[in-house]
């Protein structure tokens, strides 16, 4: 005996969607992407227009199309040159040194101990400090000759050197200061990396009898690979583009000019807006590529976090 189908007459019919008007939802953000593109594309496009142009605000009737004449003088003169040389040594210096005391303060601060909170409070207020202010404190305070605070240690060491600090090694004097810095920045960072290791593998390697330079070899730093790229790279970003350091310790003397320190120069000092605009352009171009890697790093963490 067959079983009668149900009447499929008798269901009540599928109720229709309603359609989502994209534009309804991407109303709101137009106002921002508006606002955005005016205060960062429009000026951009300008100053890579101006970095075809000959341009010197001196000479207002010797104007014109220049071609790639500007970025060809980027490359063959010798003080940009060598300031571009100044900007890698100073962006590898700072990330660097920076990413190796921000591990080893992350490791430490990674265990448990009393006045934790405090000591993470004091070591991140370097990063909070204003870039110029920070560059004062360290000219005035620390590597000034007759009062600052290093000669003072000295003297009271019972050295009867008094030496001049920039002037014997402006750019180390440079790089420490930006050190000071960003050392905190990469610790929280490499901090948060390794509060989010697993737990699981490292008590069953200490059960095993692992020490701990196996644990940190083996599991911690493998664990940390990304996080120190992503610490390297936005750090890199950042260190790369820095003026205030450079300008408010050296001036930009005594072979410390960085690029950006270049393009204030070439601008508001020898009134080349052209070639100005043309080292801006590669500056923002090579700013553009680090982040590119910034960026796939980041998305490889969230991957791994979805897993």
């Amino acid at each position: 005996m067959t079983q009668a189908r149900p009447d499929t007459d008798d269901r009540p019919p599928p109720v229709p969607r309603k359609k989502v008007n994209r534009w309804a939802t991407r109303a709101p953000l137009l106002p921002a992407l508006i606002f955005l593109i005016i205060v960062t594309q429009l000026p951009f496009v300008a100053t890579l227009v101006i970095s075809f142009m000959k341009w010197n605000s001196l000479d207002p009737t010797n104007r014109g199309f220049a071609g790639i004449d500007n970025y060809v003088n980027v490359f063959t003169d010798p003080d940009l040159r060598s300031s571009v040389v100044n900007t890698i040594v100073l962006t590898a210096s700072v990330v660097l040194i920076s990413l190796v005391l921000g591990l080893g303060l992350a490791l430490l601060l990674d265990k448990k101990f009393a006045g934790r909170g405090l000591v993470r409070t004091l070591l991140i207020a370097p990063f909070l400090v204003v870039p110029v202010a920070a560059a004062l404190i360290w000219k005035h305070v620390l590597y000034n000759p007759e009062y600052g605070l290093f000669n003072g240690i000295l003297n009271w060491l019972g050295f009867e050197a008094q030496p001049d600090w920039i002037s014997s090694m402006p750019m180390t004097a440079v790089v420490l200061s930006l050190v000071w810095q960003w050392t905190p920045f990469m610790m929280l960072i490499l901090l948060a990396g390794l509060q989010s290791k697993p737990v699981e593998p490292v008590e069953a390697a200490t059960i095993d009898g692992a020490s701990s330079f196996q644990i940190f070899r083996y599991l911690t730093f493998p664990h940390l690979r990304q996080y120190l790229e992503l610490g390297g790279l936005l750090g890199s970003i950042y260190v790369v583009q820095n003026f205030d350091a450079v300008f408010t310790i050296t001036s930009g003397g005594l072979g410390t000019a960085n690029l950006p320190y270049m393009i204030y120069q070439t601008f508001y000092q020898a009134h080349e807006y052209g070639e100005a605009s043309a080292a801006g352009v590669i500056v923002v171009a090579g700013s553009i590529i680090i982040a590119t890697f910034a960026l796939r790093t980041v998305s490889s963490l969230f991957k791994e976090e979805k897993r």
